[in-house]
């Protein structure tokens, strides 16, 4: 046989072996079909080798209604809806849960509902209940129902015993009938809750014990917790118990009986009566108050000097097993002497002045004590006063705070007044007076007055002259003497003195106020130099701001249209400048200073215009070329007057000739040239007079000949040439309106 995951299990030695491997390999086929098969699931629906399903719904109902009272048969219903390929019904699964909890689980083949009942429901059975249907693996839960049952059965309650003695245990049992479920009972003595307990039955027991004599009344009740919620039943039936009292008893006596002073010697005894037998348990405690004085068994005892002081009350208790028996007693004593008290005369008194102290109880029992046997005395002993009879004490005060006692003493009872601190007050010291802040001519100011040493309350008095102008009385620490003045010339300030004085003597004078007082500023004077018409481009201003006040003083410039000030300055004096260096066109406008000093009233100048001239080598240089102009101007004038003259009319013909003949002397006529002779000639050529027949052009045609003459008159024909100068301007000039401008590169240049 070959294994089925054997590397070799291709190969077949002979025939048989091969066959038996093909075998193998089948049921192999076969079990991993199988598997696919059965480990296939559709959404829904449920596959296996002969059925499919699909679970539509399911249901849950509460019959006959969700809110019943209690033993009532509910019953609840549990309805799916499965839909098959087959005509046998599947088996299913149904689980039942309450409160999340599984209550019920039954597999049934039917197509009929699962029905639960609850027989007799109790409040127990209150709570959210919910189905679920498992078929094949696939399940599906319906909702949530919840049932409500209302109504508790009345709780009884049994005891074993009526009658018992004090000490004694009574069992008590108190039952709900017919409640099931988490139940929480209470047992109660006299209408107070004594136990609790918490069983998952219907009923419970508790063990009481009674100390008490008397008549008892129990009862007993329960509560059912159903979670969240609980419900609490109604009380149970009420039983009477009776507790016999035990004839043992505990006694306390004290001696003496009679009236108790002060010094005397107390006893206190504690025993026990009418016991009939004694167990190791019982124990005798003799206390007074929270002390406990002795204890032990079967009698105890204590003895201790009376005192005046509140004793309290004295117990004797008796405890045997459970039970516990008590006598107690208050005692009075009668004091001896009262408790002293030390007073001081006078009543407030100054370091080193003279002082007494009386030390005096104001009761004593003078059936008992003898007024020579009271004595007196001042705890310390060290004190620096002397005595000066019967509790008197006198001396000087000291320069500290010193505490006193007085202890008052007879026949071995000693007793302590309440502590007297001493503080002998300090005198006050002479007063300093000063001024609190600035003081401001005009203006309200505070003067403060200060002594550094002297006992609280001091009064200070402001005066002026001699003259009291206020009191202020300072009780505490951080209070100051303030008087709010005003003055309103400076020399006022020292007329104010202060005085102060916290004893029957006279008052400390303080020296005279010397502080500085603020003049307020007065309007301040913008001064400009160099003076508003001299002011010049290139020049240096200043601009000096003077006030009269007291310094130190603020001056501030500004520009009118700038908010930020040009220039700053605190000095300790009445005026300050502002220099602007090279001045130009661009510092023109209107300026303006403000000051300030302590007094804290800012005050500002009038505005002042500065306007910057032209520099004085601008003026001369615009001088300049101002006469320029104007001689360009004059000797266009004379030209365009020049060329008026040698205008003709436009008809006529004019001819300039360089050498006119007569100037010629015998001298030039002797002297031969070789130079010919140059004659210009201008030729005006008229216009016609009517415009529309030629066309308009502006200006004249000017036409220069050179004419040569030979020395002796006749034409010389050299070959020179004939230079003819065409001048057309595109313009007709208005002759008798405006001077022809002249144009030195127009004229005819003489040709050699």
């Amino acid at each position: 046989m070959c294994p089925p995951h054997s590397q070799h299990s291709h190969k077949c030695v002979n025939q048989r072996d091969s066959q038996q491997c093909s075998s193998d390999r089948m049921d192999l086929l076969l079990l991993l079909t199988s598997m696919l098969l059965s480990s296939y699931f559709h959404p829904g629906r449920v596959v296996n080798a002969e059925r499919s399903f699909a679970i539509k719904d399911i249901t849950l109902s509460i019959e006959p209604r969700p809110d019943v009272t209690r033993d009532t048969n509910v019953t609840l219903r549990c309805q799916a809806t499965v839909s098959s390929s087959g005509q046998e019904a599947l088996s299913r699964e149904y689980t039942i849960f309450k409160d999340s909890k599984t209550i019920y689980t039954k597999t049934s083949s039917t197509l009929e509902d699962l029905l639960y009942p609850l027989s007799e429901a109790r409040v127990s059975n209150t709570g959210k209940y919910m189905c679920k249907i498992n078929i094949y693996g696939k399940h599906v839960i319906s909702e949530a129902k919840k049932l409500i049952v209302t109504g508790l059965s009345k709780p009884v309650l049994h005891i074993n015993q009526g009658v018992v003695s004090e000490g004694d245990e009574v069992t008590a049992m108190c039952t709900a009938p017919g409640e099931t479920g988490s139940i929480f009972f209470y047992f109660y003595k006299d209408s107070k809750e004594i136990q609790e307990k918490q069983v998952i039955s219907n009923q419970a027991e508790a063990k009481i014990r009674f100390s008490t004599v008397g008549v008892h009344k129990m009862h007993c009740a329960y509560t059912v917790l159903v979670t969240p919620d609980s419900f609490k039943s109604e009380e149970s039936n009420t039983v009477t118990i009776s507790v016999k009292e035990l004839p043992i008893a505990a006694v306390l006596e004290i001696f003496p009986k009679s009236k108790i002073y002060e010094g005397d010697q107390l006893v206190i005894l504690c025993t026990i009566r009418n016991v009939s037998h004694s167990t190791e348990s019982s124990n005798l405690y003799l206390s007074q108050g929270n002390q406990l004085l002795s204890s032990g068994y079967p009698k105890v005892n204590h003895s201790m000097i009376a005192l005046a002081k509140d004793l309290g009350e004295f117990e004797c208790r008796l405890e045997m097993g459970y039970i516990v028996k008590g006598d107690s007693k208050a005692v009075s004593v009668t004091e001896l002497f009262s408790v002293p008290t030390l007073t001081m005369y006078p009543a407030e008194v100054f370091q080193k002045e003279y002082m007494r102290l009386t030390c005096k109880s104001e009761s004593s029992a003078s059936e008992r004590l003898g007024i020579e046997e009271l004595t007196y005395t001042l705890d310390p002993s060290e004190s620096p006063l002397i005595p000066k009879g019967t509790g008197v004490f006198s001396g000087n005060a000291l320069l500290y705070n010193f505490n006193y006692t007085c202890v008052a003493q007879a026949k071995g009872i000693m007793k302590h007044s309440e502590t007297l601190t001493v503080r002998p007050k300090v005198s006050v010291s002479t007063p300093k007076i000063s001024v609190v802040g600035r003081a401001v001519l005009g203006k309200p100011f505070k003067i403060l007055c200060h002594s550094d040493n002297g006992s609280l309350p001091i009064n200070y008095t402001l005066l002026r002259g001699y003259e009291q102008l206020s009191t202020t009385i300072v009780k505490q620490r951080f209070q100051q003497a303030l008087f709010t003045v005003a003055i309103t010339k400076p020399d006022e300030i020292s007329k104010y003195m202060c005085e102060a004085k916290n004893s029957r003597k006279e008052g400390q004078l303080s020296k005279r106020l010397n502080a500085t007082v603020i003049v307020p500023l007065t309007y301040p004077t913008l001064t400009v130099i160099p003076h508003l018409p001299e002011i010049s481009e290139g020049d240096d201003l200043y601009l000096i701001c003077g006030v009269n006040g007291t310094p130190p003083v603020t001056f501030k410039w500004y520009r009118v249209g700038n908010e930020q000030p040009l220039h700053t300055d605190t000095l300790y004096k009445n005026n300050s400048n502002y220099e602007v260096s090279g001045l130009s066109k661009e510092h023109s406008g209107m300026y303006y200073c403000e000051a300030v000093n302590h007094a804290n009233n800012v005050v500002r100048s009038d505005t002042v215009t500065i306007e910057v001239r032209l520099a004085l080598w601008k003026k001369v240089l615009i001088g300049g070329f101002c006469l320029l102009a104007v001689s360009v101007l004059v000797v266009v004038s004379v030209l365009c007057f020049k060329s008026k003259i040698v205008r003709v009319d436009r008809a006529a013909v004019s001819v300039w000739s360089v050498r006119p003949p007569e100037e010629a002397n015998d001298e030039e006529s002797s002297m031969v040239s070789n130079e010919p002779d140059v004659e210009y000639t201008e030729v005006v050529h008229p216009r016609p007079l009517d415009p529309a027949r030629v066309p308009l052009r502006k200006g004249t045609d000017t036409v220069y000949s050179e004419l040569q003459n030979s020395p002796h008159g006749a034409a010389d024909h050299h070959d020179y040439g004939s230079v003819e100068y065409a001048e057309l301007n595109s313009e007709q000039p208005e002759v008798n309106h405006y001077c022809a401008e002249v144009n030195h590169h127009d004229l005819p240049v003489p040709v050699d």
